[in-house]
């Protein structure tokens, strides 16, 4: 009890909400639907062989079948009205094959929502972290719906099949007795295949959830960003400058220090060392006016 409660108090339930768990959870009811519709289907007819000789007419030849659906191993006995025994009829056809496809597509689907389910709960970090997690979810939904796609069309059409192999009047076809005039073969009672009708169209269901699951997924994986950030504009070549002063801005011009004339550096000692103009002019002594010359 006490583990149960850590996983409900780790689990990020909220994910629930939101498309990518909200359709894996519709997924894993709609598998259960549709597997469960057609794999767990068992349906009869019925009819009557009435003979010229009364004693010899049977007026209630029941038939079963069911899944997966190998007709041509479904058997039942017919009157000849002949006075003989009995007849062995099979009925025909074999729609195993699209029966369990569609089966079969049903279970994964369903075993495969559940447990994604469960890693979108108790492991959203490691499923996002890296993007493999949604990256092997994008491919296996991929087949998954590619899956829902054939084996639903496949069993529409053996649907189809099966609903003609097991309709009564064209299986009273198959009894020679009903082939001579003075005997009497009558319909007593159809198959119902509702339930197999339904199966098809959960099958549809199932395909329109899981192609619009793909889109969620794929925002997971990080490809759509990869996609987005791949493309990059070339750059154009620069122009070839239109005089010969036009100058490239983005280089330094090695000589621009050394242009515009002489400019002396007063910080350092030369032939003015100690030198103040004002003082050197004044230690020279000379006359400080013309008439002291004179």
């Amino acid at each position: 009890m006490d583990m149960i409660n850590q996983l409900v108090a780790t689990g990020q339930f909220t994910i629930c909400k939101q498309p990518l768990g909200f359709i894996k959870i519709l997924q894993w009811f709609f598998a259960i639907f549709a597997f469960s519709t057609c794999g767990g289907y068992s349906g009869d007819f019925e009819m009557s062989v009435e003979c010229k000789n009364k004693t010899e007419s049977d007026l209630s030849i029941e038939v079963e079948f069911e899944y997966p659906f190998r007709l041509h191993q479904t058997y039942f006995d017919a009157p000849t009205c002949k006075g003989a025994a009995p007849e062995r009829i099979f009925l025909v056809g074999d729609y195993s094959s699209s029966a369990e496809f569609f089966v079969t597509t049903g279970v994964f689907s369903f075993l495969y929502s559940m447990a994604a389910a469960s890693v979108y709960i108790f492991c959203l970090e490691k499923y996002r972290e890296g993007n493999r997690g949604a990256q092997a979810d994008f491919v296996i939904t991929a087949v998954l719906t590619f899956f829902w796609l054939v084996s639903t069309a496949a069993w529409a059409k053996g649907l189809s099949d099966v609903k003609t192999a097991t309709d009564p009047d064209r299986v009273m076809t198959l009894i020679d007795a009903c082939d001579r005039e003075e005997n009497r073969c009558r319909e007593r009672r159809e198959p119902v295949v509702s339930g197999l009708n339904t199966s098809v169209a959960f099958g549809f269901c199932n395909l329109v959830l899981w192609v619009g699951n793909l889109w969620f997924v794929f925002k997971e994986t990080g490809w759509l960003a990869a996609f987005a950030g791949t493309y990059a504009p070339s750059q154009e070549k620069q122009p070839a400058p239109d005089s010969f002063g036009q100058e490239d801005y983005g280089q330094q011009d090695p000589y621009a220090g050394s242009q515009g004339g002489y400019q002396p550096d007063y910080g350092q000692q030369g032939g003015y060392e100690g030198g103040d103009y004002s003082q050197g002019y004044n230690q020279q002594g000379g006359p400080t006016s013309f008439s002291n010359q004179m």
